[in-house]
């Protein structure tokens, strides 16, 4: 299995017979190198998205076209870009499971926000998620943009997640030291892998916090485009 971090909260997940793309924003996004892009998306097979601000699902709709593959996310959002944009969607809702190739990804909750910017303002694109990406013996939890909430309890009773993705650079989702308190009280993770900073200076740089307050967990600072293997 293999894990690449496209920047911000962007990632490249090959796990089972699956190359999922979740939430990918190239362009205009500070962190990719946008003539890299082919590389990014070379085979996927999904894209997934956890909701639909800007930064998360910029790229979505011209790599499914380019690349004639399904758009994965809230049925809400899905069915909507499904009327209008005439793309094969997978639309599901919490506590569903899909497989995607052999992955099997269920949708689990998330506490934050979910639209995209129209004529008249925010136009509402359905409520947010994270995922469970169980395959090749390892279960995935993907927070999505969060924060701290009780039901990461039972996600983690329940899921038993070996690699945390954790969004954890404050102002518009947790920050490292929250994220860190909700990996350690809710979770026995692994490896955990920071998203969500570095992108802009009103986001945390550094996943030191986090670090310094798992420790015995491996946790890795991503760099774009660099695979991590596990």
């Amino acid at each position: 299995m293999r894990i690449t971090w496209l920047g911000h909260a962007g990632f490249r997940i090959e796990i089972e017979e699956a190359v999922l793309l979740v939430d990918p924003w190239m362009t205009g996004n500070p962190m990719f190198p946008e003539e890299r892009r082919e590389e990014a998306i070379a085979g996927a097979t999904h894209v997934v998205l956890t909701h639909g601000h800007g930064d998360h699902i910029g790229d979505a709709l011209d790599i499914c076209r380019e690349l004639n593959i399904t758009c994965v996310g809230i049925y809400d959002l899905m069915s909507w870009w499904e009327h209008k944009h005439e793309i094969d969607v997978v639309g599901f809702n919490k506590g569903g499971t899909v497989d995607l190739n052999g992955a099997k990804v269920t949708m689990v909750n998330a506490t934050h926000s979910s639209s995209m910017a129209g004529a008249n303002g925010p136009i509402y694109t359905g409520a947010e998620a994270g995922y469970m990406i169980a395959g090749e013996g390892h279960m995935i939890y993907l927070s999505g943009d969060t924060d701290i909430m009780a039901d990461m309890e039972w996600m983690g009773d329940l899921h038993k997640p070996d690699i945390g993705i954790l969004c954890a650079g404050g102002h518009f989702t947790m920050d490292m030291s929250r994220a860190a308190y909700a990996a350690k009280r809710y979770f026995d993770f692994k490896t955990v892998i920071p998203c969500h900073y570095r992108t802009f200076p009103l986001l945390e740089q550094s996943a030191e916090a986090l670090r310094d307050g798992l420790p015995g967990v491996d946790v890795v600072e991503p760099e774009v485009l660099v695979p991590i293997t596990l």
